[in-house]
């Protein structure tokens, strides 16, 4: 009876393991890139196609925002991406990294949608962002002004998780 039993057992704690992952957020992931420098990278400004390197974007505490104009999540976070870049209480430089995307067509967003970045990085191929971990856009990772990463969200971000995660860590850094 007991042998019976067994693969029943095996199969309701599976499906309790499973059911618990469903309920747990995909934005918790650790990154083991948190309080090491940002990647090394040499990348064209997508608007005057000058190249850029990491140590250019080094000096401010600033967020690095991972984007493309086919990613449903980075059209959903970019009105707080304008409204954050425009508060001059906060003044928190912001780059984006365009992700695997038509240049013409993040041109034409940024100009329709507003543009909330000090500067736009071009990562057609995707390297710098598996460099940076990047799982899926949009991603946003705060750095300090040595380049160190400090803190990294998965999704679309909000008012919300800025306040609660995000602006306390940069009165910690300031």
């Amino acid at each position: 009876m007991t042998r019976r039993l067994l693969p029943l057992i095996i199969f309701f704690v599976l499906m309790g393991f499973l059911a618990q992952s469903l309920y747990e957020s995909d934005a918790e992931l650790p990154s083991p890139l948190i309080g090491k420098p940002i990647p090394e990278f040499k990348l064209r400004n997508l608007i005057t196609e000058e190249f850029v390197t990491n140590d250019q974007i080094i000096g401010n505490i600033s967020l690095v925002n991972v984007w493309a104009t086919w990613c449903v999540g980075c059209e959903i976070e970019h009105e707080f991406l304008v409204e954050l870049s425009k508060d001059s209480d906060i003044n928190l430089p912001i780059i984006g990294l365009n992700w695997k995307d038509d240049d013409q067509l993040a041109k034409l967003w940024l100009n329709q949608l507003g543009d909330p970045y000090m500067l736009v990085l071009k990562d057609p191929e995707g390297k710098t962002a598996i460099d940076f971990g990047v799982y899926g856009a949009p991603e946003t990772f705060l750095i300090d002004s040595s380049g160190i990463i400090h803190f990294k969200h998965i999704g679309p971000l909000d008012r919300e998780i800025f306040e609660l995660d995000i602006l306390p860590l940069i009165g910690e850094l300031n």
